[in-house]
Formats: C-alpha cells, structure tokens, sequence
C-alpha cells in the first residue's frame, strides 16, 4: 500500500514504471527483467532495462500483442509479460522472472503490484491527456482569439475601403480636383487636409487652423524639405505635418499633407493620405498639362509681337488664349546674374508677375525673360517679388515706353533692353528697375539708332585714347569717364579709381595731350562726355571685341 501511495503521487509513467521494476522482488521471489510504454501506440523500452536480453525480449513482447505471455529468458526458467492495462487501452509491460515457483500468496501479490502499477499509470494518462486537452483547448482559445482579431481587423479594413472609396467616389464625380480631395481627406482622417505647389504656397486648405496669413515659403528652405520627403517611401512627418509628394513620373508637381500636432495618425490615415496623393496625381498633371500648352501659346504670341505680326491675328489669337490686347501695353525684359534664362526661371518670373497682378503674355530669350504687360509695373513691385522668389537681389528689369499700337511692340522691346543694360552698367546700383521714359539722355542713344554712327562719333573724339590705351595697357577713357561721372570733382574720381589725386592730375594732363582737346572748353567737354557714355553705355566691350 505504501509502494500503490508513492506511485499515485507521481505523475511521470517512467517514474511509476521504475517504481514498480524496483519493488517487484518484495512480492516475492521475482525480479525486473524488463519494462515498457506505450508512448503513440508503441511500446518504448524503459532505460532500466537490462542489454543481454533485450533484442529477443523486446521481440516477444511485441509479439504478445497486448497479451500476457511467457517470455524466455536464459538462465532463467520462469519469465513472464504482464500488460499493466487501463480501462481503455495498454499503458505498457512488466516482465518479471523468478528464481523459484511462487506460492499462490506471491502470484497474488505480484498481480496486485501489476494492477496497481497499472491503475496508477492509467491516472498519470489521464492527468496528462487532461494536461494535452487543457493546454490544446488553450492553443485553440488562442488561435480563436486570434481569428477574431483578425476578422475584425479585415471588417474595419473592408468598412475603411468602402468609405475610403465612397469619398473617392465623390471626389471623382465632383471633377476630382484639390479642393475635393482635401475634402475628403479631411472627412476621413478628422484632420486638417492642405495642397501647396511645388514652392509651398497654398492651394487648398479644409478644416480648422488655416493659418492667415499663410506663411511665405522660403526657397532653399523648400528645396530641402521636397528632397528630404522625396528619398523616402510614403507619407514623412515634418515637425506637425505628415507630407507626401505628388509626383506622377517622378516630377514633383505639388505637395498633399495631414496636420497632425497631437501625433494621432495611425496606418489608415498613413494609407489615406498616399491614396489621396495618387488621386490627385492626375489632377495636377493635367493642369500641369494645360498650363503647358496655355503658356506654349503665350509664348508664341509673344515672341509674334516682339518680332512684328498681323494685328487682326494678334488680336484673334490673345482673345482666344484670354488676354487683352486692346489696352495700352509695356514690354520688360528681366535677368537675373545666378539664373539663366530657361524654363524653370520663365515660370518664377510668370509667378511673381501674377503675384503682383500684372497680366502678361510671357517669353524668353538666351538670357533674358520677356513680359508684354497690360499695365505699367510698379518701381519695385516685380523686382521685391522676384528677389524673394529667387533667395537673390541680384537682378535687373527694363521697362519700357508704352505701346500705343501692336506695332509699337518690337520697337518698345529695344527700349526695354536698354534700360536695362543702361541700369546694368551705371555708375551706382546696377541691380533694380529702370524705366525708359526715365532714362533722359540714353533715350537717343538706344539700339534703334546707328551703331556706325555712334562708333564713328566715339572714334573721333575718344579714338586716340582707345588707342593708346590698347598699346600702352592703360586706362585712360576710363579715368575719363569716371571724371565726368563724377562731375569734375578730382577726390571723389580719385577714389572711385583707387589712385593718388596726382596720378588723377597726371592721367587728365595726359588725355589733353593725347587727343588734344581741352577740358575746360565747353563744346570739347560736351563732346567727349557724350563720346565716354556712348562708349560705356552702348557700345562697350562689343564695340572694343570689334575694333579689336
């Protein structure tokens, strides 16, 4: 009864099976030859047993077949298997020897070590497939839970697609434009929605906190952050925003973003966000589209009214691309020192001309950008505009004289050119606007009149300075220019050389002896002040390259 106790306080059928070999010799004269389990319908031989015996006993306990049975063991006559049976099935075997015949006394002592050793493996089965069945129930509990997890991941998931695409839906049948789009966005996600430009200036904003004034980009500033979003996938959050680009074939055409200050976006407003940017993606292509082939035609007219047209067709065409030809018109040619004249700059220059409400047809040449403007510009307006556009101050504008007919056009395009190589090359602040109207003297020294003659007239009366200059490396039209620009005044023409007031002194005696006119006379002076502007101003180097 001791030894029945200690097996129902195992749970372990290797530790009742031992427990059993390790006792059979107190029920009589038996020993432990072998003992098996039954583990998954076969029956494993426990590490007790014996290995002289154990292929040929090992070999007839299976062949029993779940029987009792005897077994043949050498050197000992009375071997025997016995099933350590449960109420459903085998839990294993015992086989014992015996040195000698039991008495009735021992065989029923012995049965009854076998029916409790059974009984007690029967209770650890039970206990372990009780253990199986818990920890699978458990294993299921848990893989329910999981499904359901999962099922209602996939049910919030599909109701998302279905509102996603009703309010894509909706955006479609309203013309799919930005204001729809952030619309929506706005509707799905609960947070403000916004669409800037590519240079960040706004284009729609739905829901609350819309800054007023909306904040003026800042270039580098956004140049930097487009590159920064652009080399990572999907929506990137800068500082409160989550910014995606829209950029259908790789070009940037504008930016969608999520105001998101309390960080609550999860992964369905992250994919709101990416769906919305390729809504939109089309939208703006196609007004990038139109934009294109609205400014090809601008540009063709332009440059048509530059060179000299038909009115009838002038007039025909600017109506059928939305401009008014009728009105009294300004040409102003535009260059800036850091850009060249090429697409990209032609679209700032059309930005900050509509930014301060000129109405334009625009064009470009090599180096310059061209406006045929309905209005006369502002003193400052255009150039404040193109400056923050640009980071830089280094820029130059040419207005000129207003246009009274279309074919005053080409000619008033040459004024504007001069006044802009007139502020280009002036003495003080060559960055800025400058009108033609305003230019007093160089009006009649602009690139409609003979440059023969202007040459002829410079070469008489700076001729044999220039020459001079050219065999002796000096500088003496300059110094001469510098004095007249100076008005006479000998310290500051001195300064403005960075030389002695002697040397200035020297240099004049010289430029009298030179080309024998004498600076105090009235006429030689006029003369040779117009001659040093005309040299300066309008034929400058191009004139030198050509004497040359």
């Amino acid at each position: 009864m001791t030894l029945s106790s200690a097996m129902f306080d195992t749970l372990d059928e290797g530790e009742i099976l031992g427990l059993a070999m390790d006792h059979v010799a107190a029920a009589g004269p038996y020993g432990a030859e072998a003992g098996y389990l039954t583990v998954d319908g076969a029956l494993v031989p426990s590490r007790r047993n014996g290995q002289v015996h154990a292929l040929a006993v090992d070999r007839r306990v299976r062949e029993l077949a779940g029987g009792d049975g005897p077994v043949t063991v050498p050197g000992l006559p009375r071997a025997r298997a016995l099933g350590l049976r449960g109420h459903e099935r085998l839990h294993g075997y015992l086989v014992v020897t015996s040195r000698s015949r039991p008495t009735e006394a021992e065989r029923s002592l012995l049965a009854t070590l076998v029916r409790h050793t059974a009984a007690a493996l029967s209770a650890a089965f039970a206990h372990r497939r009780r253990r199986e069945d818990a920890l699978e129930l458990y294993r299921l509990r848990e893989e329910r839970t999981a499904l359901q997890g999962q099922l209602i991941s996939v049910v919030a998931e599909l109701g998302y697609q279905r509102a996603l695409h009703a309010l894509m839906a909706d955006v479609a049948a309203s013309g799919g434009g930005e204001e729809a789009i952030t619309r929506a966005l706005h509707r799905l996600t609960g947070l403000p929605a916004l669409v800037e430009d590519r240079f960040g200036r706004l284009r729609s904003w739905t829901g609350p906190d819309r800054p007023d004034p909306y904040p003026e980009p800042d270039p580098v500033r956004q140049d930097a952050m487009l590159y920064a979003v652009g080399r990572q996938a999907g929506p990137v959050r800068v500082k409160d925003r989550l910014v995606t680009l829209v950029r259908p074939h790789g070009e940037i055409l504008g930016v969608l973003a999520l105001v998101d200050v309390r960080r609550e976006a999860d992964d369905h407003t992250l994919r709101a966000l990416e769906d919305g940017a390729a809504s939109l993606a089309p939208e703006l292509a196609h007004l990038r589209n139109l934009a294109e082939v609205e400014s090809k035609l601008h540009r063709e007219l332009a440059d048509d009214l530059l060179t000299g047209t038909d009115e009838a067709s002038a007039y025909a065409r600017s109506e059928a691309v939305g401009h008014d030809l009728h009105r009294r018109h300004y040409v102003v040619v535009v260059q800036w020192s850091n850009r060249t004249a090429d697409g990209p700059f032609a679209q700032t220059v059309g930005r900050a001309a509509s930014a301060v409400g000129m109405h334009s047809l625009l064009t470009r040449r090599s180096d310059h950008v061209v406006l045929v403007t309905d209005d006369r510009p502002h003193a400052r307006a255009l150039y404040e505009a193109l400056a923050r556009e640009t980071g830089t101050r280094s820029g130059t504008i040419g207005v000129s004289a207003p246009c009274d007919s279309l074919a005053d056009i080409p000619h008033r395009y040459q004024e504007a050119q001069r006044a802009l190589e007139v502020r280009r090359h002036s003495r003080g602040e060559h960055y800025g606007t400058t009108f033609f109207d305003e230019l007093g003297l160089y009006r009649i020294l602009g690139p409609g009149n003979d440059y023969r003659e202007l040459e002829t007239f410079v070469h008489e009366w700076l001729g044999q300075l220039i020459d001079y200059d050219s065999r002796h490396h000096t500088a003496m039209v300059e110094t001469l220019s510098q004095y007249f620009d100076c008005g006479g005044n000998y310290d500051e023409t001195a300064e403005s050389l960075a030389i002695h007031r002697s040397t200035l002194r020297y240099r004049l005696q010289r430029i009298r002896d030179i080309s024998g006119n004498d600076l105090a006379d009235v006429e030689d002076r006029l003369n040779l002040q117009v001659a040093t502007r005309v040299w300066k101003i309008v034929l400058g180097e191009q004139a030198g390259e050509r004497r040359r």
